[in-house]
Order: C-alpha cells, then structure tokens, then sequence
C-alpha cells in the first residue's frame, strides 16, 4: 500500500494512475558499462605481449656469438663451425627482418625492383592505436639488442685481425655485414616514421593558418 493513499481503504493514488511510486522511479538509473577501456589498460601494463617474438630475437645473435666464442670446445671442424655460425646469423636476419621489427616496434623495411629494373629501398613506419602498439619493454629489447650485437661483432674483428686469425675474418665480416643492415634498415624506419609525422604536423598547421 502506497503511504499517499487516503484513510478508510481508499485504493492507493498510484494504482488509480497506473504509475510506479516515485522512490522507485528516482532509484532507477541508465549506467553504461566501459569494458574497453579495461582491456586497454590491461593490454598497456602487459609488459612482454610478443613472448616467442622477442625470444627469437635475441634466441639467433646470442647463440651466433656463443658459438663463436665456445666452438673450439665442441668441435675441432673448422668447416663445421663456420657454417652452423653463418647459418645462425642468416636465421637471425630474416627473422629480424620479417618479423620481430614488425611485431615489436611497428617497423618494416625492404628492397624492391621496379619494372625498368631499378632498386627502391622502402621503409615503413606502422600506424597503429595504443592498444594494439607494442610495449615499453619489447621496444627496449628490441633496440638494445639490434645495437649491442653488431658491436659486439665489430670488437671480434679487431679481436681477429690483431690476433692474426685470419680463417674468421670472412665469418666476422658476414656478422657485421648481416647485422649492421638490420640496425641500418630500422634507423632509416624510424626517422622516416619521425618525419612524416613532422611533415603532416606542418601540414596540419598550415592548413588552421588559412582561415586567419
């Protein structure tokens, strides 16, 4: 019984009007649900996001400059351990080229050939939203790792020429050669990236300055 309603049994106000009591009506309320912005800020505190890729990226340089240092303990075949180390090194470029740039900093460069038979390097900066760009910490490893192997490769030269070894020299300079095009390539990415997001800035100014 609504406390509205008159005395004697009289029917309450609100069963004569069909209409809800107002205690009822107030507590009642449209709330909206954001379940978005929860995964994003779950995907944004994901530190690793790509666990196999960024093994991989270090998995065939590390093991590349492991075999190079300890393969004299494992074999005496000169022949062997030069091909197991070129091999890794190869594995390592194309995975670094193809994949882990891609997955873990957006980044991807390449070499085409035009019909007239010219060669065009094309290096590519992915656009992506938050939630998908990769984290703080695949970008560091990524980078730390394309820059300290090449120099690691480049000490083993100096190492090698001095030392007079001279059977490694081609294998030293395969390393320098493979990897300093990966961090060659992926520079070029990222300050193309810098720029053209410079150069639509610009345009983006000139274009408000018009209207004034």
């Amino acid at each position: 019984r609504c406390g509205a309603g008159g005395g004697g049994g009289s029917p309450c106000p609100c069963a004569l009007t069909g209409s809800p009591p107002q205690a009822l009506v107030d507590d009642t309320e449209d709330v909206s649900l954001d379940f978005g912005s929860e995964e994003e800020l779950a995907l944004r505190k994901a530190r690793i996001r790509h666990p196999l890729a960024t093994f991989f990226h270090l998995f065939f340089r590390v093991s590349a400059i492991v075999t190079y240092l300890f393969c004299d303990w494992f074999s005496n075949s000169f022949v062997a351990c030069f091909v197991t180390i070129l091999l890794l090194l190869s594995f390592d470029f194309w995975s670094v080229k193809n994949v882990t740039g891609r997955l873990l900093v957006g980044l991807r460069w390449w070499n085409q050939i035009d019909e007239d038979g010219k060669s065009h390097w094309v290096f590519e900066a992915k656009r992506v939203p938050p939630v998908a760009a990769s984290t703080e910490a695949e970008a560091r490893i990524f980078w730390l790792g394309l820059i300290i192997c090449p120099v690691i490769w480049t000490l083993f030269f100096f190492s090698t020429l001095f030392s007079l070894k001279l059977k490694w020299l081609a294998l030293v300079i395969a390393g320098i050669s493979l990897q300093t095009a990966n961090l060659y390539g992926y520079i070029h990415c990222k300050l193309g990236g810098q720029k053209s997001i410079s150069r639509v800035t610009s345009r983006l100014f000139a274009t408000a300055d018009v209207p004034r």
